[in-house]
């Protein structure tokens, strides 16, 4: 049985370590691919593996075709749109993600991004405060739950919608609970995005939806940059100049972005929000754990596809 470390963007030193630990103790053989620069070192390295471990690593059809013995494909971190889940249902191979392992990383990022904005970028002008302030959290899964336990120790209003229906566990997190993603937005001073990217929520926030943000509102987003539709988004910050936009995710028209809201667009250089050590190392040996319980055990507690 031979698992296969494929990571363009490496993990850490110490988390494939901690990952080879895992996978030669279960009595399996592990490889690695790191820095890989051309898709066909990528297809020549899956030739022979029963298990594969990625980041943002695209998997798709011919990936899958090229790897015959292919049983499983753990995505490192939460987001799995990099994987073809069709073609991997098609192959039959099980795709997991390791949800939860990045989620403080990227609720503290959120805090760290809005405090900058709210601090005027400490550009030296009276910026405000986030004590007090109404945070809107849409969905409530592992981030927006790490959030709002920050959030709550800064003194802010938590609430949130959760297009998943999840009303109990939003209250038992002292959290107020909107009826709808339209009371979600009218509501609050900052609205924190944390939806995955699937047909149903890709440029679903517009508009409409920002534009009905109260004075000064912040609309945050550390999930996909494809939920947003960002002509939407333009127009509506075009429009009221006193609301700001802040992500973890460039807009796809960035340069335009940055010519017309200036300091109202706050941004970081790369997706940052999982970029921490620890979890790095958590996502890491999770999903080497994931692996190996799927293998010995048959485990599907993670699949994402069907």
């Amino acid at each position: 049985m031979k698992v296969l470390v494929a990571t363009e963007k490496p993990f850490a030193p110490v988390a494939v370590k901690g990952i080879k630990d895992i996978i030669t103790l279960a009595g399996y053989e592990m490889a690695v691919l790191e820095k890989y620069t051309e898709k066909a070192q990528l297809l020549e390295a899956v030739a022979d593996v029963d298990a594969l471990i990625i980041r943002s690593d695209k998997i798709d059809g011919e990936v899958m075709d090229a790897a015959p013995n292919l049983k499983i494909i753990v995505r490192a971190g939460a987001g799995f749109d990099n994987v073809d889940l069709a073609a991997a249902t098609a192959h039959n191979i099980v795709v997991m993600n390791t949800p939860g392992q990045n989620a403080n990383a990227v609720a503290e990022l959120v805090i760290g991004l809005l405090i900058y904005a709210s601090r005027n970028k400490f550009n030296g002008t009276s910026g405000s405060e986030l004590m007090g302030k109404k945070l809107g959290l849409l969905a409530f899964g592992a981030v927006a739950q790490n959030l709002a336990r920050i959030a709550h120790g800064m003194g802010m209003d938590v609430s949130s919608y959760s297009p998943l229906d999840r009303p109990q566990m939003i209250i038992d997190a002292g959290c107020h609970v909107h009826e709808s993603l339209q009371e979600l937005f009218a509501f609050n001073n900052i609205v924190s995005l944390h939806l995955p990217s699937t047909p149903e929520t890709r440029r679903s926030i517009g508009y409409d939806l920002i534009s009905s943000m109260p004075k000064d509102a912040i609309l945050v987003n550390s999930a996909r940059q494809d939920v947003i539709d960002e002509e939407g988004l333009l127009k509506a910050l075009t429009e009221r100049t006193d609301l700001r936009y802040v992500t973890d995710l460039k807009l796809a028209d960035h340069d335009h972005a940055v010519e017309l809201l200036g300091d109202r667009y706050i941004f970081t250089p790369k997706k940052m929000g999982a970029q921490t050590k620890e979890a790095n190392v958590n996502a890491g040996l999770a999903a080497a754990q994931q692996i190996v319980a799927f293998i010995k055990d048959g485990v599907k507690k993670f699949q994402v596809n069907k």
